[in-house]
Parts: C-alpha cells; sequence; structure tokens
C-alpha cells in the first residue's frame, strides 16, 4: 500500500507556498548580495598601503567637530528692561484659611451664615499668584478698605496644590 503523497503547504492567501529547498536557494542568494555589498564598503573604506588595517581606516573627508562657543549678545537696553514685564496681567489671590465642608452644609447657608475657617484672627494670610504661593502678610484696615501688608516673602519652592 503506497503511503499518502504530502500536500504541498498553502499559504493564507490559497496559493501553494514554494518547496523548501526553492526557500533555501533565495536566502543563500540573498545571503551572498548582502556579503559583496558589505565587502565593497569595506574596499572602499580601506587606505590603499594597508590593506590590513580596515578596522581602523577612517574616510578622508572626515574631521573633528568643533563647537562654538555660545556667548548671548545683549540687546538694545529699552529692550532688556522690566518694562517689559509691566503690562503682564496676574492672578492675585488672598487666602483668609480653609475649611471642609460637605455638600449639605454648603446648601443650607444662607446670608448671615458663618464659616469656620482654619486659622484665627490675627494670623497671616497667603498670597498666591498665578496659583503659587508668594508672600503672607496681615490684613490691614486703610481709609475704610482692607489691605494686606506684607510680612513675609516665600522661598520658590513652595507650591500649594
Amino acid at each position: 500500500m503506497d503511503a499518502p503523497q504530502p500536500k504541498p503547504a498553502e499559504s493564507e492567501a490559497g496559493q501553494e507556498a514554494p518547496p523548501a529547498d526553492a526557500v533555501a536557494s533565495n536566502a543563500s542568494q540573498l545571503l551572498e548580495d548582502a556579503e559583496a555589498a558589505l565587502g565593497s564598503i569595506d574596499s572602499q573604506n580601506q587606505p590603499a598601503s594597508s590593506p590590513s588595517n580596515a578596522s581602523q581606516a577612517k574616510p578622508s573627508s572626515a574631521a573633528p567637530f568643533q563647537l562654538q562657543d555660545l556667548v548671548g549678545t545683549e540687546g538694545p537696553p529699552e529692550k532688556c528692561s522690566i518694562d517689559l514685564l509691566r503690562d503682564v496681567d496676574l492672578d492675585l489671590k488672598i487666602e483668609l484659611g480653609r475649611t471642609q465642608m460637605l455638600l449639605e452644609d454648603v446648601l443650607q447657608l444662607r446670608r448671615g451664615s458663618v464659616v469656620t475657617l482654619d486659622k484665627l484672627a490675627g494670623d497671616p494670610v497667603d498670597l498666591f499668584v498665578n496659583g503659587r504661593l508668594v508672600a503672607r502678610g496681615e490684613i490691614l484696615v486703610l481709609n475704610d478698605n482692607f489691605c494686606v501688608r506684607v510680612a513675609e516673602l516665600v522661598g520658590s519652592d513652595a507650591v500649594v496644590e
């Protein structure tokens, strides 16, 4: 009884795959082509006087890269002054204190309700510029207006959530 002949492998597209020996010959041809291309590149970079020093060969047009000094040029004095910042709008907030409340308690607030804060009367208030704590000060009344006298500047490391 004859053994059944294996069917040629089919690809996903339904076409027959090439035989294994054809794939091997194509792979060996590609490998030979790649080795020939690498050999031609090596022969171009190799100096004519010493063919054994191919690893030390450098292209003749190569030159070391030189960095230029980075020196800023000063612009006209009128462009370098603080006057450029005079028209910049900043958001300034003064925080008397904080508290946490339930939504139920917030909904019950009416005119005249009292909200207790986490600071005592006379404690310094916080001054925020664009959300960043920059200073602390004390509340004053001047000509019937509230104002803040800056008592302490806070370092740039202080960030408040």
